[in-house]
């Protein structure tokens, strides 16, 4: 496992890191912009009145983009679904797809930073109804299915740990348990490794952290500022890392992306 290499500066505040289509592609939530890495240079594929929170793809191909304040699920810049009716008081935080088009979304339940309050989960199914399907959870964030589509992990933030639900067909969540317990850790962006274990971001621990199901963990890779959300790449060869001065955010643009080799 490689050092940390400095690939983006002059970043707001990004978040929600994915790999798409063999490229990196991440928010910038105070520029509102949905920004693309092309090679080492990024383009900005959309901007968005409000703050992109969180991006995913259809199993189609079509890009959707949280406005978390707005409640809004965007295709295409259009409305895809209108989110208010569960809660149009707190921010939408972060959204995962299935292979089967259901589109898992979570809400944190109060104004960040004042709270606490329990978050929950909503589910967007292909045929556009809008569902609960959790409740109950301190402080929802980073969220990925499994590559059988059989498992939603989700990072409790506020309780230090990462949990699962089994995934329904028509999107419902059941048998709710602890994936991993990460004492002293508060998890935000999350994603899976090609052998299931679970790669977490965390702000005050300035990490990415490798853990098994179960808790143990498999590798740790410091960071110089608190670490918000990564990204694997197809081939698991490179984790991208998005990070920021958590005591300065929107302050100024000191957020960075790194890049790790792992192998």
């Amino acid at each position: 496992m490689g050092s940390p290499r400095e690939v983006l500066t002059g970043i707001v505040m990004g978040e929600s890191a994915r790999w798409h289509d063999g490229q990196l592609w991440f928010c910038d939530w105070g520029a509102g912009e949905v920004i693309r890495l092309e090679g080492s240079s990024p383009s900005v594929v959309a901007r968005v009145r409000g703050l992109p929170f969180c991006i995913d793809w259809l199993p189609g191909g079509d890009l959707l983009i949280l406005d978390g304040p707005g409640a809004r699920l965007l295709r295409a810049g259009s409305l895809h679904a209108d989110l208010s009716d569960i809660d149009g008081s707190h921010p939408w935080n972060d959204i995962a797809v299935d292979s089967r088009g259901n589109v898992f979304v979570n809400n944190i339940g109060y104004d960040f930073p004042a709270g606490p309050a329990p978050g929950l989960i909503a589910v967007v199914t292909p045929s556009g109804s809008v569902r609960q399907v959790a409740d109950g959870l301190e402080f929802p964030n980073g969220m990925a299915v499994t590559a059988d589509d059989g498992t939603l992990i989700v990072a409790e933030s506020h309780a230090s740990r990462l949990t699962a639900f089994d995934i329904g067909a028509d999107g419902s969540l059941t048998n709710r348990r602890v994936w991993a317990d990460l004492p002293g850790a508060a998890p935000d962006g999350i994603c899976i490794d090609r052998a299931g274990a679970v790669w977490y971001a965390a702000v005050p621990n300035q990490h990415c952290q490798l853990v098994r199901e179960g808790g143990e963990v498999l590798a740790t890779i410091s960071l110089p500022d608190g670490a918000f959300d990564c990204a694997l790449t197809d081939d698991g060869r490179t984790l991208y890392a998005l990070t920021a001065d958590y005591a300065n955010l929107f302050g100024g643009r000191t957020g960075r992306l790194f890049a790790i080799p792992l192998s």
